[in-house]
């Protein structure tokens, strides 16, 4: 595995193979580290400005070699990426893709979660952070898995290395006590994994391995009455290992050598060993607290091709993002690159926004303008009661006292403009019906690229936070994937005996702002519809606010 350190400005050398954790530097075969260090070291064979350029010093051509040279050198099984900034987004991409072709998984820190991480990032690298939403888009497109910190890092770089991405999040944990189990429990749901109920199958070996007085379940808890039994314990964890899960995690803090014998641990060792080869499956041992994971039998058990994990936050963790990687669906599409900040941006009106979502096939309503509150009054009764009546002129007119809903009346409609004042109105007709409103957003993000953000939408979007982010260009199916994640998901769906939202409806609406962001992209700075108004047989979009300048 080789771990690469802010990539946009790579520096050190590349240690002997190593990889570093807490309890010092555990060495294994097959596997190697680029350490951050401010200073090459004479002695390392192979100094890092050979391979990936030095900060601002290296051109784009010789950037592509060094990359070239990491993905191809047989050493390397996996790529850990520490990432501050990306400030060369295509060949960031190419890297990527390179390295799916030839199966070397990726995994990445990137700092930019918070504020101030953004502004380290700007005035330490020169490169910008970009948006949070826009790296998670970023890195879900391309097939990296992102993780919070360098332990998670380098716990996913260990599996990675040792047995690959997993097929998905469904494990097993055995351990011999309650409260390892319970914990296991708790932080395996919080990490997003799953522990399948047992098969009957499965419930009939433990039984016949482990007596009646355990009580079997997934995660396990075996007790101690097989401890010692190398043979028993090997039954065991065979019997748990079904075919269908992607991992077995057995829980196991061992003791400081220098105050016990570690005998009756090795043979669990041995049975997890006896399990990997007798069913197949990818086994780990996961020490609850990284200092319980000794760094000679963690070197070991890479050797016999067994995942040693320190710390169960940090391995559950690692074991989600593997599995991560595989549930990636390629998209063949090329990324659209930000390119130049456009010059002198202003705000549309709403009445012009949605004229140019429409030339794009975006519903929108039946609407008016006009310029006088008995104008208005007129122009409602044409439309049709009940109509919405907006004041123009204001970036978000719910604050503004610019909105009024569901006027049924010409009179309703006066009273209502002349209370807003203003010199421009737009009239429209009142959708109803609604199912859900969604928030559909495009951001032209300078570090990662055109992101369209997906959401919970209407007057309670910030409260809720319930969004999800894709980059430009999104297929169909990647639109309806997005949907599906969020929590609104089951109110789209039918809600205890309501309707759902035509869904064909909501995917080609959401594909026509994209087409529309796509043919303004030179000059669009934001595009923003709260809400798209989702109903049983349409979605339309009630709201908008595009910020638009020219094109450099």
């Amino acid at each position: 595995m080789l771990w690469l350190p802010e990539p946009a400005r790579w520096r050190g050398t590349l240690a002997r193979p190593a990889w570093r954790v807490a309890g010092g530097t555990r060495r294994g075969a097959d596997h190697a580290i680029l350490q951050h260090r401010d200073q090459p070291d004479d002695a390392d064979p192979w100094p890092a400005d050979r391979l990936c350029g030095h900060g601002g010093q290296s051109g784009p051509d010789r950037h592509g070699r060094d990359r070239e040279a990491l993905l191809d050198d047989p050493r390397v099984t996996a790529l850990g990426l520490h990432i501050e900034g990306i400030g060369d987004l295509a060949g960031f991409a190419s890297m990527a893709a390179r390295a799916q072709a030839l199966g070397k998984p990726i995994v990445a820190v990137k700092a930019g979660a918070s504020d101030q991480a953004r502004v380290a990032a700007v005035s330490h690298t020169g490169s910008l952070a970009g948006s949070d939403a826009g790296a998670d888009a970023l890195f879900a497109r391309l097939g990296i898995a992102r993780v919070a910190g360098l332990a998670e890092l380098l716990e996913t770089l260990k599996i990675l290395h040792v047995v690959g991405p997993l097929g998905s999040g469904d494990i097993a944990s055995m351990s011999c006590s309650g409260g390892e189990a319970g914990l296991m429990a708790d932080l395996g749901a919080r990490a997003g994994l799953n522990y399948p109920p047992l098969t009957a199958s499965q419930h009939d070996d433990l039984r016949a391995a482990l007596g009646p007085k355990v009580a079997l379940a997934n995660p396990l808890d075996y007790h101690t009455y097989i401890w010692g039994d190398e043979a028993a314990i090997t039954r065991a964890f065979s019997a748990m290992m079904a075919p269908h899960l992607a991992m077995g995690v057995v829980v196991l803090d061992f003791p400081r050598p220098d105050r016990c014998e570690s005998a009756a641990w090795d043979l669990v060792v041995n049975a997890v060993e006896a399990t990997r080869a007798a069913t197949g499956r990818p086994m780990a041992i996961m020490a609850s607290i990284p200092e319980t994971m000794p760094e000679a039998l963690a070197a070991d058990m890479i050797a016999r091709g067994i995942v040693p994990l320190a710390g169960m936050a940090e391995g559950l963790a690692a074991i989600a993002a593997c599995a991560g990687i595989s549930a990636h669906r390629p998209n063949p599409a090329p990324l659209i690159l930000p390119g130049p900040e456009p010059i002198a941006p202003r705000l549309l009106t709403e009445a012009e926004g949605k004229a140019m979502l429409a030339d794009h096939g975006v519903p929108v309503p039946r609407r008016e303008l006009a310029t006088t509150p008995d104008a208005a009054a007129d122009a409602a009764a044409r439309l049709g009661f009940p109509v919405v009546l907006k004041g123009l002129g204001h970036a978000h007119k719910t604050e503004a006292g610019a909105v009024a809903l569901n006027l049924t009346s010409a009179e309703a409609v006066a009273d209502a403009a002349a209370r807003m004042g203003g010199s421009e109105f737009l009239i429209e007709e009142m959708v109803s019906g609604a199912v859900a409103e969604i928030l559909v957003g495009v951001i032209r993000d300078p570090a990662h690229g055109f992101v369209l953000t997906l959401g919970a939408g209407g007057v309670l979007t910030e409260i809720m936070a319930d969004t999800t982010s894709l980059l430009l260009p999104a297929t169909a199916q990647d639109i309806a994937d997005a949907l599906d994640r969020l929590r609104i998901a089951p109110l789209l769906a039918g809600y205890r005996g309501k309707p759902p939202a035509h869904h064909a409806a909501l995917v080609a609406a959401i594909l026509a702002v994209q087409d529309c962001a796509i043919a303004h992209m030179g000059g669009l700075v934001e595009l923003e519809i709260n809400p798209l108004i989702a109903t049983p047989d349409r979605a339309v979009a009630v709201d908008a606010l595009i910020r638009l300048g020219e094109r450099p």
